[in-house]
């Protein structure tokens, strides 16, 4: 048996992707691929009837695609008219909407019928302090419940949103809030992780000082039961005494809906804007299709308010699925600490981070007595999940599970290529296509890769999540040099993967990451693979130096319990690497590391310790959520020789 997991007849028959095709009126024989190339070879068809299928609210206009010659110009449902709040927020009865945990084990929920009253009336308040369509609002926030009452009152009113967690250092927050020119800053009195209890308000403080646009601040209190005041804020609670708004205003399909912002670990964060319908749309698809979520199902994933996810999650109430929220460190106060409210409250969908996985397996967890009969689906992201990683999956967590990998990113909020239910679950893979979406890997020369080569992803024609602009970009050449530098009207998405005969992909990292000794190219994800399987190894980090005019490959590794890197384990790294991959990835050098740098959402940050090790500075040090880990790298005596 060369896959981990197949569907069964049942689960594809009654799949929503099932659904869909005798909806479109085509039987493909549960045949994936062939479903992905109608829907690619046909958009309009697809993305009309899709449009129907998920019962989007709204007008929906007479054109479904106004091509453009300029790739990222082309208009989807140019004479739609939506609200993207009035489509999450549909429900009116007493069920769950929301549920919240906190680390500190207390809980908070709400009802749709509460849900709907408490965005109507924060909404209401907005336009009483005189905010207008358009109008930027900036959240630093935890997740929880009021975040999102906050976000959709926003929406509603047509009002940008954008978030950052209460885990960015003020000056990270100051460098993405201050390009957007915010009126109103929402936060919170404080926030916990990893048992400690942190203040935002005085960083808030700080924070208004630095962006002279925030004209008022609104708080809510983490926990009621202890809640703190603040002066010169508005208080939340106070705001919702404002009488209902119970008026949507639909926009147009492209209406800016919120901010994103790239990494900025390189320089300042992108300001990535989104449009309310590009993104309802792909979420529908995303949820329904992919993940076969349904009416009255229920969503968690592991995320903070700073990662793309978040807006992910949000976006499943449109499924009329209950969506719960975490917020905390993942391990705390015990490992399974996120499993266990999967099987506490019936949880249909998991998601978290590839390191999240990979964590557990480096513990040596084991699922023992946790039910987690309800999860029929999780999925992983972030980073590439390694071949091991997916067995430990099936063998240590549920051995009958959807496991989908999942990539796609910030800049199109959503996935390029993720799981469905007509496939089987390959080892290492991701199992195909989006739908709608003419994903495709490219040579270095623009042509269509083989099964097995490695190279560029790229989309080939427009779809509906591009994002509709960069905020302050005002001829676009930011938004061109980011997706259409490489190949010519071709959105170049910046991963360097590999097609493989199931029709899956693997992802073998960051093109601007790969390594390239001797002018081969090697993706760095080939090596984790490879390291982190080895037992006295918790986490490696992979990068090139410039070194007598070629590159050479270094490696960075963390051990368990801290053990001593000595000759011995050296060389079995080395043969393992050898062995498994080639000759050309062995790492010319290999440096044990007390801790490895990353980003607030988890990934391993290359490209900074790359610059480090070359001699380059480091200007954005925010983006990093250790950034004192940095210091190791500079002037290593070993990499001077």
């Amino acid at each position: 048996m060369n896959f981990l997991w197949k569907p069964s007849t049942k689960l594809a028959e009654e799949s929503k992707l099932n659904e869909f095709t005798k909806y479109i009126g085509k039987d493909f024989n549960y045949d994936f691929k062939k479903l992905w190339e109608w829907s690619v070879k046909n958009p309009q068809i697809f993305w009309s009837k899709f449009w129907d299928f998920s019962k989007i609210v709204g007008d929906k206009g007479n054109e479904v695609i106004r091509k453009d010659k300029i790739f990222n110009k082309t208009k989807f449902f140019p004479n739609s008219k939506i609200n993207y709040s009035e489509n999450l927020i549909k429900k009116r009865t007493k069920d769950i909407a929301i549920n919240f945990l906190s680390e500190k084990g207390f809980e908070e929920k709400i009802c749709w019928e509460d849900l709907y009253e408490k965005v109507c009336r924060f909404s209401a308040y907005l336009k009483k302090l005189n905010l207008k369509k358009g109008d930027r609002v900036a959240a630093y926030v935890p997740n929880k419940i009021e975040s999102v009452i906050c976000f959709l009152a926003c929406a509603k009113n047509g009002l940008i949103w954008s978030s950052c967690s209460p885990d960015f250092g003020i000056q990270g927050v100051v460098d993405r809030f201050k390009q957007i020119e915010p009126k109103i800053l929402i936060t919170c009195d404080y926030y916990f992780y990893n048992g400690k209890k942190i203040d935002i308000l005085e960083k808030v403080k700080e924070i208004k000082k630095n962006i002279p646009t925030i004209e008022k601040i609104i708080f809510f209190n983490y926990d009621l039961k202890n809640s703190t005041e603040a002066e010169n804020f508005i208080n939340f609670k106070e705001a919702l005494q404002t009488e209902l708004d119970e008026i949507f205003e639909r926009f147009e399909f492209d209406y800016p809906l919120y901010i994103l912002y790239s990494s900025g670990t390189t320089g300042k964060p992108k300001c990535i804007t989104h449009g309310a319908g590009n993104v309802l749309i792909e979420h529908n698809k995303e949820f329904m299709l992919h993940c076969d979520i349904r009416d009255n199902e229920k969503i968690f994933y592991y995320t903070t308010t700073g990662w793309m996810m978040w807006n992910w999650l949000v976006g499943g109430l449109a499924t009329g699925a209950t969506i719960f929220l975490f917020d905390g460190a993942p391990v705390y106060p015990k490992i399974d600490v996120l499993l266990e409210y999967c099987q506490n409250k019936r949880i249909n969908l998991f998601g978290v981070s590839a390191k999240y996985i990979d964590h557990l397996k480096n513990e040596n967890y084991k699922n023992t007595n946790l039910d987690l009969s309800f999860i029929k689906i999780i999925t992983s992201t972030g980073s590439p999940l390694a071949e091991e990683s997916f067995r430990y999956v099936y063998q240590n967590i549920k051995e009958d599970v959807h496991l989908a990998s999942i990539a796609g990113g910030t800049d199109l909020v959503g996935c390029l290529v993720l799981g469905n239910l007509f496939s089987k679950v390959h080892k290492g893979e991701i199992q195909g296509q989006s739908l709608g979406i003419e994903v495709d890997v490219f040579t270095d020369e623009g042509k269509s890769a083989l099964h097995n080569e490695k190279g560029e992803l790229v989309v080939k024609k427009p779809f509906p999540s591009m994002p509709i602009k960069f905020w302050g970009d005002k001829n676009g050449e930011k938004y061109h040099n980011a997706y259409f530098n490489r190949f010519k009207n071709i959105w170049h998405h910046g991963d360097f993967i590999e097609k493989t005969k199931n029709n899956g992909f693997i992802m073998r990292g960051r093109s601007d990451a790969t390594l390239n000794p001797g002018g081969v190219r090697i993706g760095t994800a080939e090596i984790y693979q490879q390291v982190e399987d080895i037992d006295f190894i918790t986490e490696g980090l992979v990068v090139g130096q410039d070194f007598n005019d070629d590159v050479r490959i270094i490696l960075f590794v963390t051990t368990k319990k801290n053990q001593k890197l000595d000759e011995e384990k050296i060389k079995l790294i080395k043969s393992k690497i050898r062995k498994n991959c080639s000759p050309k990835h062995v790492p010319n050098i290999i440096i044990k590391v007390p801790e490895i740098p990353k980003t607030k959402s988890g990934k391993i940050v290359e490209l900074a310790v790359k610059k480090i090790i070359n001699g380059d500075k480091i200007n954005n040090k925010e983006a990093i959520s250790n950034p004192e880990s940095l210091k190791y790298f500079e002037n290593l005596p070993e990499l001077k020789i």
